[in-house]
């Protein structure tokens, strides 16, 4: 029997409902996991990689979806994008490895991140992968390892106007001095357009930042440069509860909610609108001069980048922790799992992943009694708490139950995951369905 706790209850697909209610698979894995372990849902990621995609389809305009590789580090996810002939941005040569070992060609990797070293740029141009370059150095060492077969292909990353202290990007003057050394390296380079990242996940600033490079495009072709392509980056929201939900809890948020009247610094929007692929549709949408932003990429030829991570792996996982306790502490409990919050990342961003964890219970029936209480890692560490706010469950969790964490696929995961105590990293389990079953899988 399950019960699930009352506030934030996560919005959660189908799939996921089915999967924390089949109690003998749940037994099944974490019998041979023995431990904490993720479950993840490729087509639940395919269902949402085409939902971009068609977004892009519907408006007529040409371009890619990039999955953000750094959001989560399975190769399951890999496989989707190739068979559904999308793209993958990466920021390191094993990610860019481990994306061509998963049938990813070249040609659909995207190279991001800050001051890349020589052997990735080496490893972009050989593959013939796109590079977004994000400072003066990194372009002339660009333009160095840049050899046969064909010249590399580079975006020029530019520093939002919006963020002048942003670490990331190329500040006017830069940007110009750029544009004319890539002129005078024609023969190893292709200046192929501009790309940006904004933070938050308001739909009219990408809008108009992409507008303006749109005309930044159209005057870089006056001097022979391709320009074929913008990317406009990631920042795709998502929701993960009820926008009721969202909003009572911020109403009446107040450090005694939490173990120990812990405070925190922020917190993700847990509820937003638009999210995923209503969002690109809305930024393709919005008016600029002479019409929308889709017609203006339609006018001028381009082709539009884009790289959610986030949001491609809404709704495709959850975490499981095995119970290992139960205490009283004062007018609340502890539960103590198997497993580190490093597996549950928001924590480490002084922060709290808000969506209310489920407790599944195992073996014999138990009064009903309700418990409120937070939750807490197996480690030594006093700050190793997996959840802070009080959550009230509808009994008392023991020893061999389960606490399923939705909806954590998106950065959750993997992002701070350390083998403290020598603990093993919890494995990712791959979950598909077969003739109304689902079987499982270890991740590759």
């Amino acid at each position: 029997m399950e019960l699930a706790a009352s506030s934030m209850r996560a919005r959660e697909r189908a799939w996921a409902i089915a999967v924390r209610r089949d109690l003998a698979l749940l037994d099944q894995i974490s019998r041979a996991t023995n431990g904490p372990f993720h479950i993840i849902h490729p087509a639940s990621f395919a269902d949402n990689l085409a939902a971009f995609q068609q977004a892009l389809q519907r408006n007529n305009v040409r371009g890619h979806v990039y999955f953000g590789k750094k959001a989560n580090k399975a190769g399951a996810w890999l496989r989707e994008v190739a068979r559904l002939r999308g793209s993958v941005d990466v920021a390191s040569i094993p990610e860019f490895v481990h994306a061509l070992a998963n049938g990813l060609r070249g040609e659909n990797i995207g190279v991001t991140g800050a001051a890349k070293s020589n052997e990735l740029l080496w490893l972009a141009g050989r593959h013939g992968a796109t590079v977004a370059i994000d400072a003066l150095d990194e372009l002339e060492r660009a333009i160095v390892v840049a050899a046969d077969p064909s010249p590399l292909r580079v975006l020029l990353r530019v520093l939002p106007p919006s963020s002048p202290n942003s670490r990331f990007g190329l500040n006017p003057a830069d940007l110009r001095a750029a544009l004319q050394r890539c002129a005078s390296a024609r023969q190893r380079l292709v200046m192929d357009g501009f790309s940006f990242h904004l933070d938050g996940y308001a739909v009219e600033p990408r809008a108009e930042l992409a507008s303006t490079l749109i005309n930044h495009c159209l005057e870089a072709r006056s001097y022979g440069f391709p320009c074929t392509a913008i990317s406009i980056g990631g920042g795709f929201a998502c929701s993960y509860v009820e926008e009721g939900d969202w909003h009572a809890f911020k109403e009446r948020l107040d450090p005694t909610q939490f173990h120990a009247e812990k405070s925190f610094s922020h917190f993700y929007p847990y509820h937003q609108s638009p999210t995923g692929a209503a969002m690109l549709e809305a930024i393709l949408q919005t008016p600029v001069e002479g019409g929308t932003l889709a017609s203006k990429f339609i006018a001028a030829g381009l082709q539009l980048y884009l790289e959610p991570g986030r949001a491609l792996l809404d709704g495709a996982g959850m975490t499981v922790f095995p119970v290992q306790g139960f205490k009283r502490n004062a007018e609340h409990g502890i539960v103590t799992v198997a497993g580190l919050s490093m597996s549950l990342s928001e924590q480490w961003k002084n922060s709290e992943f808000l969506p209310t964890p489920i407790l599944v219970e195992h073996g014999p029936t138990r009064p009903r009694e309700s418990v409120r209480a937070a939750v807490g890692g197996s480690s030594c560490m006093e700050y190793d708490v997996l959840t802070w706010r009080k959550i009230e469950f509808s009994a008392r969790p023991r020893y061999g139950d389960l606490i399923v964490y939705p909806n954590t696929a998106g950065y959750q995961m993997d992002k701070n995951e350390s083998e403290f105590h020598q603990l093993a990293l919890p494995p990712k389990i791959v979950v598909t369905e077969h003739d109304g079953h689902f079987i499982w899988r270890m991740d590759q």
